[in-house]
Parts: structure tokens; C-alpha cells; sequence
């Protein structure tokens, strides 16, 4: 019993001891970005009654904090909207800004000068219940909302504008602004094109940069529209929207510029590459240059979401998940790709080279990522999947720097030792006689009797790569070989077999 008891005050203890899972929260409350972001989207909508929910009125009295409350949400969105505040300098972590000089539970949302005076808006992570917590723009931060909404006013230029201009909204912006940013964009679009075609052309004396002109273009268009916005500032949510896009698009122009000079650099190595180098000109630089150029734009795009807030981790996952069912499912074609990339890069045999492989012969006709096709003596083209070919023992016969000449001569039985040391003697003079001809200490060696013969054989080598030449100097060799064994006053041996035969009387 007393265990009984004890085990249940351990685990009442343990229960008291674990946190309450954290709450998530319906109206988006739960990081100060996020909240801040929501209470903007619920004032453009003009719902009021909720966007009063992300400030802290518990201060207020509770009869005032209906009509007061969406008051002060409403000059806040015009303070926001209408001042350079940017919502993206906020937190996006559930536990705030840990490096600012403000405590733990606290956030800076902006800051305002108003006659002399500054008013710091904060925002504060309140605990509603256990577990869960909200980021709401703190109670002390509430009365100077309506001080620091008096920065909010038209300009000395909008009150020159015909009103309807400026109280005409699109997206919570005032028309003139929109009409002003269009306007500036195709000015600058215009003038970017201008910048980049100049620059391209003082630089085409030292590089060839004709593929720069449209990422300069798009980057020098994109600093100046940003420039712009300064002048015509868009609300808080459509700036946001805009920054990001204009973000979006100067990282792919970067990226462009990056596959541009990856298509240079790929250019000048194939220039220099040795022309029977086909397979890497043809198959793996291309392959190559695009898998480099699509890993630029793919790093471009994830900076980019990473910058935003998105979780790449979770997405390089995906993309982890999505190649593994690919793999799995080209798993020949992988595999074939593989072998490719191992031959042309190991280059066992380059195009042109006559190879034996397997039980085969012939010359090499191109080496692609998923075979190799090969033409045979007899003019067939043989396809080798890559991942059988690279598998291969491939002998390279064009790569001989000269020729084995290895012929044996099987003297007759009955030539004397004087007849055999005179062929000897012959057939290492006429080996001395071609320049062409590499020796050893004893090319010419007798080897031993046979059943009807004396064997003598030659090792040599002919210098030279060309078997055509090879085969005219081989076939003079042996023919000056046959003379000089008629001149010992012997022959060459003839089967014993075919011999008799020879003996046998014909039968009338």
C-alpha cells in the first residue's frame, strides 16, 4: 500500500513538473512578426472589432474598449502604413528579440519623433493562460498611439494633387503613389537597358559580356525601383509584398548572371579540350553546366524563402524524399548515367580508339551518359548500356605506343645444326636491318624440338602506332625470313599428319 501510495505522488509530481503544452494561437499571435502581420491584414480588411484584439487594452476600462479600441487600431494602421516601418526588422521567434536591450517578455515595434519627443511602441508577450502566450502591442504603448499619429498628415505635394488621387486607396495606398511607381518603372527599365547595353559595350574589348546584359539590366531596374519607393511609399503589407518580389527577382538576376558565367567558363574549357574528347564536350560538359546552373537558381530561391521566414530544412527535404522516388524508380537510367560519368571521366577509350571488349572488337564512334556505340570490322554499330561497358576489362588497343612482332618459325626436323644456327644468325641480321625495329638482347631464340619440328622464335617490336604500317613492315620482315630459311638449304616444317597423306599412293 505504501508503494502504491508513493508511486502515485511520484507521478503527481512528474505531472506538476511537465509544462503545459503551448497553445496555438487562432489569430496569429504567436511570434511579434506574425502578430503585427495579422493586425495589419484585419485593419485593410476593416475589421476593427478583431484587429483591437492584438492590443493590450486591459488597462482600459472595459465599457471604452469596444469604440476606443478600434480607434486606436485604426491610427495605428495609418502610423504604420504611412511612415517607413518595416515588419520584417520584427521577430520572427515565438520568444521575441533576445539581443535587444529590452527584456524578455518585450519587443520593439517602432520608434517616432513627434515635436521633440520620442515615442517608443513596444509590443509585450502576454500570458492569457497556462501555456498559452500572445504578442500583443503592450498597455504602456497604447495612450502614445494617438501622439504619434500625429506624424500622419498629407504632404506639401499631395495637397497639390487633386484629392481624389489621394483618397482613392488601392491596397491601402493612396492612387498618385501607384500611378508615381509605374511610371518610375518603365523610366527605369528604359534607362537600366541603356546602363547595361553601355557597360557591355566598354567592356567587349576585354571580355565578352554580351550575356550580362540582362541580369544588369533586370539588377540596375531593381536597385532604382527600390530607390523609388522611397519617394512613393506603399503601405506596410504592399511594401512587404513589393520588397519581396523586387528580392526575389535581383537574387534570380544574380543567379542568371552566376549561369552566365558558368556558360563562359564551360565555353573557354571546351575550346581547349583535345577534339577526340568528344564525350566530354558532347554529354557530360552540358550535363554538367546545367546541373551547376539549376543548384545556382535552386540556392538563389531557398536564400530567398530562408530570408522570408520559410523553414528550408522542410523543403530540402521534400526535394531529399521526391529525388529518392526518382532514384528508385530510374534505377537503370541512374545506373547507366553513373557508368557513363565513370568512363568519361576514368577515359578508359575516347572516341575514335579501336578497344577490345569482352569477346569483341572495334573503334569507339561516341560515348554518350546512357551507352557507348561502337562500330565493328564488319560495319555494325554495337550499343553498350554504360553500366555494362564500364563493368568492361576494356583494352585499348589505339593507345600502343608500337607493335608486338612475335612470329614463330617451325623449322623442319631433319635441318642440320649448322642449317639451324645459320637461320639464326639470319634472322637477327634483317631484324638489325630496319630502324623501326626494336630489339632486345636475343630477339631471335630457338625454343625448343616439336613432334615434327624445331621452333625458333622472334620477339620484336615494330615502332610504330600505325598498324597499317605495321602490317606492310611485317609482311616484308617474314618475307625476307622465308628467303633467308631457303637460303640455310631447309624449309619450314609440314604437318606430320599431312605428310603422310602426301605419301599415300593414289589408287587407279
Amino acid at each position: 500500500m505504501t508503494r502504491f501510495l508513493v508511486v502515485i505522488l511520484l507521478a503527481g509530481v512528474l505531472h506538476a513538473q511537465t509544462p503545459a503544452p503551448e497553445t496555438k494561437d487562432p489569430l496569429g499571435r504567436g511570434t511579434p512578426q506574425d502578430s503585427v502581420f495579422h493586425l495589419l491584414e484585419a485593419c485593410h480588411a476593416r475589421d476593427y472589432s478583431k484587429a483591437l484584439r492584438y492590443l493590450d487594452l486591459r488597462k482600459m476600462p472595459p465599457a471604452d474598449r469596444a469604440k476606443d479600441g478600434q480607434e486606436l487600431a485604426r491610427q495605428l494602421e495609418d502610423l504604420l502604413d504611412d511612415t517607413p516601418f518595416d515588419i520584417t526588422m520584427l521577430s520572427r521567434d515565438p520568444e521575441g528579440d533576445q539581443s535587444d536591450d529590452l527584456s524578455a517578455t518585450r519587443d520593439r515595434l517602432d520608434t517616432f519623433h513627434v515635436d521633440g519627443q520620442t515615442l517608443e511602441l513596444q509590443l509585450e508577450r502576454v500570458k492569457l493562460k497556462p501555456g498559452f502566450h500572445v504578442w500583443l502591442v503592450s498597455s504602456d504603448s497604447i495612450p502614445l498611439i494617438p501622439k504619434a499619429h500625429q506624424l500622419v498628415s498629407e504632404t506639401p505635394f499631395e495637397k497639390k494633387l487633386p484629392q481624389q488621387l489621394v483618397q482613392f486607396e488601392i491596397f491601402d495606398t493612396p492612387v498618385w503613389r501607384w500611378l508615381v511607381l509605374t511610371i518610375m518603372a518603365l523610366v527605369l527599365w528604359i534607362l537600366a537597358g541603356f546602363l547595361s547595353w553601355a557597360l557591355v559595350m566598354a567592356v567587349r574589348k576585354v571580355a565578352n559580356a554580351s550575356g550580362f546584359r540582362g541580369p544588369l539590366r533586370i539588377g540596375l531596374a531593381v536597385a532604382g525601383f527600390r530607390a523609388a519607393m522611397e519617394i512613393a511609399p506603399l503601405a506596410a503589407l504592399p511594401r512587404l509584398y513589393v520588397e519581396r518580389a523586387l528580392g526575389l527577382t535581383f537574387f534570380l538576376a544574380v543567379a542568371w548572371a552566376g549561369a552566365v558565367v558558368i556558360d563562359l567558363l564551360t565555353e573557354r574549357w571546351r575550346s581547349r579540350l583535345d577534339p577526340r574528347v568528344q564525350a566530354v564536350s558532347y554529354s557530360v560538359l552540358p550535363l554538367a553546366r546545367q546541373v551547376i546552373k539549376l543548384l545556382i537558381f535552386l540556392f538563389a530561391i531557398l536564400s530567398v524563402l530562408s530570408v522570408w521566414g520559410y523553414n528550408t530544412s522542410t523543403i530540402l527535404a521534400g526535394l531529399g524524399v521526391g529525388g529518392l522516388a526518382v532514384a528508385l524508380a530510374a534505377q537503370k537510367t541512374i545506373e547507366n548515367l553513373f557508368g557513363g560519368v565513370s568512363v568519361i571521366g576514368d577515359r578508359p577509350v575516347l572516341v575514335g580508339d579501336v578497344c577490345r571488349f569482352g569477346d569483341r572488337t572495334g573503334t569507339v564512334m561516341h560515348i554518350g551518359l546512357r551507352s557507348t556505340r561502337i562500330r565493328t570490322p564488319e560495319r555494325t554499330i554495337i550499343c553498350v548500356p554504360n553500366s555494362q561497358f564500364s563493368s568492361m576489362a576494356l583494352e585499348n588497343i589505339s593507345e600502343r605506343d608500337k607493335i608486338w612482332f612475335h612470329p614463330t618459325l617451325n623449322l623442319r626436323r631433319d635441318a642440320t645444326s649448322d642449317q639451324l644456327m645459320k637461320v639464326l644468325s639470319s634472322l637477327a641480321e634483317i631484324l638489325r636491318e630496319y630502324r623501326k625495329v626494336e630489339t632486345g638482347p636475343l630477339p631471335v631464340r630457338f625454343v625448343g624440338v616439336g613432334a615434327y619440328s624445331l621452333d625458333i622464335e622472334i620477339v620484336a617490336y615494330v615502332m610504330t602506332a600505325d598498324y597499317d604500317e605495321f602490317l606492310a613492315l611485317q609482311q616484308e620482315l617474314l618475307l625476307k625470313m622465308l628467303q633467308a630459311v631457303e637460303q640455310a638449304g631447309t624449309a619450314l616444317a609440314v604437318p606430320l599428319q599431312e605428310s603422310f597423306a602426301s605419301q599415300r599412293p593414289i589408287r587407279a
